[in-house]
C-alpha cells in the first residue's frame, strides 16, 4: 500500500510540475502580449489562422502580399503610411511571435495531457479541470482575435474593453492552473481550521478579490491610454480630486472609458491593494502559521511593494516600453502571490 501510495504522490508531482510550467509559459505570454502592444504591432497581422498560421511569409512575394493585406485597414492609412516593407517586416514578426507561442502552449499542454491521460496517471477528480483549461485556452485564442478585430474596422486600436477581457482570462487561465498545481502538491490536510484562521483565510481570498480588481482597472487604463496623461505623483497635476472627474455622460461610462476617472480609480485601486496587503501580512505574521504560510505572505508584501514602485515610476516616466513591461509582469506575479497565500491560509496554524 505505501509503493502504490507513493507511486501516486510520484505522479501528481509531476503532473503538478507539468502544470506550474504551464504557467510560467502563460506568464510569458502575457509579457509578450504587453510587449506586442506598447510596440504597435498587434494589427499588423489582419487573418486568423489557428490551424494553418504555423509559418511567416517565406518569400518576397508572400512579404508583399501579406504588406498589400495591411495596407487595407486603418492602422496602415491613419499612423503608418509610407512605412516600408522592412518596417512591416518588423512588427509583423512581433505579432507572429505572439501567436506561435499562443499555439505552442497549446501543444505543451496537450501532448503531455493525452500521455499522461494514457497513462492513467489523471483521475477523475482531475481530468473536468484539466478539460476546463483546454477550453479555456482555446477560448482565449478566440477572444484575441475578437479583440484584434476591433482594430480592424475604423479605428487604428483594439477595443479596451475587449483587451481587459482578453487580460484578464489570461490571468485567470494561470490562476486556476496554479491552484490545480498548488493542490496536487500540498492536499487539504481535512482538519478544521479555528475561527481566528478562518478569519484570515477569508481575509485572504479578498486580497485576491481586490487584486484581481485592480488588475482589470488596469486593463482598461492601458485600452484608453490613460497613462499618458497625470504623470504627477501622488496628486494628478497638482489637484488631489481633478476637477475633470466623470466628465461623460451617462455617469457609468466614466469608469471604463473617460481618461481621467480611469487613471483615479486605479491610483485608489493600486493603494486599497496595497494596505490591504500590507494589513493581511501583518496580521498572518502574529499568528503561529507554518513556515510556508509565513514565506508566501512575506513574498506577497514585497512583491506589492515593488509593483507599486514600478506603477509610480511608469506614470512619472510617461510609460516607457520596459517599465510598462515589468509593471504588467508584476500585476501577474502579484496575482499570484496572493492567490499562493490564500492557498496556504487552508491549513491550520502551526507553531513551527
Amino acid at each position: 500500500m505505501e509503493n502504490l501510495d507513493a507511486g501516486r504522490n510520484a505522479r501528481q508531482r509531476t503532473v503538478a510540475y507539468w502544470l506550474l510550467a504551464m504557467c510560467v509559459m502563460v506568464y510569458v505570454m502575457v509579457l509578450i502580449g504587453g510587449f506586442t502592444r506598447l510596440s504597435y504591432a498587434g494589427l499588423s497581422i489582419v487573418e486568423w489562422k489557428p490551424l494553418t498560421g504555423w509559418l511567416p511569409p517565406l518569400t518576397h512575394e508572400q512579404w508583399e502580399a501579406a504588406f498589400a493585406d495591411y495596407q487595407r485597414f486603418p492602422e496602415y492609412r491613419e499612423i503608418n503610411a509610407g512605412m516600408t516593407l522592412e518596417d512591416f517586416r518588423t512588427i509583423f514578426l512581433i505579432e507572429y511571435f505572439h501567436r506561435l507561442w499562443g499555439r505552442l502552449i497549446g501543444l505543451a499542454f496537450l501532448v503531455p495531457f493525452v500521455l499522461f491521460f494514457a497513462r492513467g496517471w489523471i483521475d477523475k477528480r482531475l481530468l473536468p479541470k484539466l478539460l476546463v483549461m483546454f477550453v479555456l485556452g482555446g477560448l482565449q485564442g478566440a477572444v484575441g482575435w475578437y479583440m484584434v478585430q476591433s482594430g480592424l474596422v475604423d479605428e487604428p486600436d483594439v477595443s479596451a474593453y475587449r483587451l481587459t477581457v482578453h487580460l484578464a482570462l489570461a490571468v485567470a487561465i494561470l490562476g486556476y492552473m496554479l491552484w490545480v498545481a498548488m493542490e496536487l502538491l500540498a492536499p487539504a490536510s481535512g482538519q478544521v481550521a479555528p475561527a481566528a484562521t478562518v478569519r484570515l483565510r477569508r481575509f485572504g481570498w479578498g486580497v485576491v478579490g481586490i487584486v484581481f480588481t485592480t488588475i482589470l482597472s488596469g486593463g482598461l487604463v492601458a485600452g484608453n491610454n490613460a497613462g499618458f496623461a497625470y504623470n504627477t505623483f501622488p496628486t494628478m497635476d497638482g489637484e488631489w480630486i481633478p476637477k475633470e472627474l466623470f466628465a461623460l455622460d451617462p455617469l457609468w461610462v466614466n469608469f471604463f472609458e473617460d481618461v481621467t476617472t480611469l487613471q483615479f480609480d486605479h491610483r485608489l485601486l493600486a493603494l486599497v491593494t496595497v494596505t490591504l496587503i500590507l494589513a493581511f501580512w501583518m496580521w498572518a505574521r502574529r499568528t503561529g502559521l507554518r513556515w510556508r504560510a509565513r514565506l508566501a505572505v512575506d513574498v506577497l508584501a514585497m512583491t506589492v511593494l515593488i509593483q507599486a514602485a514600478l506603477g509610480i515610476s511608469t506614470l512619472l516616466l510617461v510609460v516607457p516600453l520596459p517599465l510598462a513591461l515589468l509593471h504588467q509582469g508584476g500585476a501577474v506575479a502579484l496575482f499570484s502571490a496572493a492567490l499562493w497565500a490564500a492557498f496556504e491560509m487552508r491549513h491550520e496554524p502551526a507553531g513551527n
